[in-house]
């Protein structure tokens, strides 16, 4: 028994050693500002990006006035970034902005804080609102920074996210329309070539506005078929005149001469029933 009770202490004795060991693993301290600043620059470098953000957050229990106090909000900012805490980061960059607006890096911050909105975009199919916030960000960027290096970049970022918008819309369209909710496909169709005409989907979306119009002409009474046709007819306008070379220029004249044969068939009833 008494062997027993030994081994039990030791044991705890151990794990009591051992706890301590790893909380004074955790534990960080500095001295200084620059202590804190160096010290949080190598954890980010090893990419300990968690325990780099203690450090920068050290440097300002010495006050927003000291030297490093810049930098280390700057790579705060970006240790939230590179650790995917973007909603944390974003704000960490917009203190940045605030507090140091003469700092020649608040044009790098804006940038990064876009990148921020950017990284949290998900799939097209889901809830855009990280991607529109984005691109608020991004064209904000460019009126403010039109000379900044990453310009270009940030135009990038603007088309892909615009093209990741444009296939929501036409995913929305197609749901409608394999739905048989025909207007509200030809209306989201119009909506992809009218708001997003620069995307890859733009004709696309014309030969789905006029398979559309068509489809709802037939669920139409008589009197208002020739009007849903005769949209169907422009749509097939646009496309040729815009996109002369698209792929699908042989399947929307299809379309065309189906629409062009109904609204023929149409007014030559109404001539017939007048006479």
């Amino acid at each position: 028994m008494e062997r027993y009770h030994s081994a039990a202490c030791l044991f705890m004795l151990a794990a009591a050693a051992c706890m301590a060991g790893c909380l004074g693993h955790s534990r960080i301290s500095y001295l200084s500002p620059q202590e804190a600043y160096d010290k949080g620059v190598a954890e980010y470098n090893r990419g300990r990006y968690d325990r780099a953000a203690q450090y920068f957050q050290g440097v300002f229990d010495f006050g927003r006035a000291v030297a490093v106090a810049a930098d280390a909000q700057l790579m705060l900012a970006r240790s939230y970034r590179a650790n995917k805490e973007y909603i944390i980061a974003a704000n960490e960059y917009s203190r940045f902005g605030d507090l140091y607006r003469t700092d020649p890096r608040i044009g790098d911050a804006e940038f990064e804080r876009a990148m921020t909105q950017f990284e949290q975009s998900p799939q097209f199919e889901l809830d855009q609102g990280p991607t529109e916030r984005s691109i608020e960000q991004f064209n904000l960027f460019l009126q403010r920074y039109p000379a900044h290096d990453s310009v270009q970049a940030a135009a990038r970022r603007v088309g892909e996210l615009r093209e990741k918008l444009a296939y929501k819309q036409f995913f929305n369209a197609q749901q409608y329309e394999r739905r048989g909710l025909f207007e509200a496909a030809g209306l989201s169709y119009e909506v992809v070539f009218d708001k997003f005409p620069e995307t890859p989907l733009a004709d696309d979306a014309l030969l789905g506005a006029i398979r559309s119009y068509i489809s709802f002409s037939g669920q139409s009474i008589a009197q208002r078929q020739a009007e849903r046709l005769q949209k169907a007819v422009d749509h097939y306008q646009r496309l040729i005149q815009i996109f002369p070379e698209s792929e699908h220029t042989d399947a929307a004249t299809e379309l065309y001469q189906q629409a062009i044969a109904r609204i023929e068939e149409l007014a030559r009833s109404v001539t017939t029933s007048s006479s």
